[in-house]
């Protein structure tokens, strides 16, 4: 194994900045401040390319809402629980694709069907009925995941690696 200084940088980096995330986040009203390390996971293994930290995000902010689609469709089809399941997942899945690939400039498909994947794990109609702020919590969450845990850490990074590179006489 070996352990560069790349890799010490961004293990500081891990070490300061989702914590201080985890800490912040409850004083923000987000009670689900976790899912920005799944967003920033998403991000990084998209090549954390700050050029497309926009349309991940949008797709996370998409999966929140398909993930809310889901609930409401499921809780008001008559079909079985079961059936239910398969025909919304399926039929909204079949759609994700189809329209995350017409817009592929605009949304990327793995931050939408992990966005909806998140939703669907945190969220049920009840909590939906309960706290209607939980999809709200969940987008500022993802946006944080991408922007500050994800762009922001490889920014951190970046920059003290230039920062301690040996200045070049000329």
């Amino acid at each position: 194994m070996h352990i560069n200084k790349q890799i010490c940088i961004l293990a500081a980096a891990i070490a300061v900045f989702p914590p201080l995330w985890a800490v912040a986040a409850p004083y923000l009203g987000i009670k689900t401040g976790a899912v920005a390390l799944i967003c920033a996971g998403i991000y990084a293994a998209n090549g954390s390319k700050r050029e497309d930290a926009l349309k991940i995000t949008v797709g996370f902010w998409f999966g929140d809402f398909w993930a809310c689609l889901s609930l409401l469709i499921m809780g008001n089809l008559i079909l079985g629980e079961k059936l239910g399941l398969f025909l919304t997942l399926a039929v909204l899945g079949f759609a994700a694709v189809l329209i995350a690939s017409a817009l592929e400039k605009f949304i990327y498909l793995p931050a939408w069907l992990g966005g909806w994947a998140i939703g669907l794990s945190l969220m049920t109609l009840e909590t939906l009925s309960f706290d209607k702020t939980m999809p709200f919590q969940i987008g500022a969450a993802m946006a944080v995941g991408v922007w500050y845990v994800g762009a922001g850490v490889d920014f951190f990074c970046k920059l003290i690696e230039k920062k301690s590179q040996p200045k070049k006489e000329k």
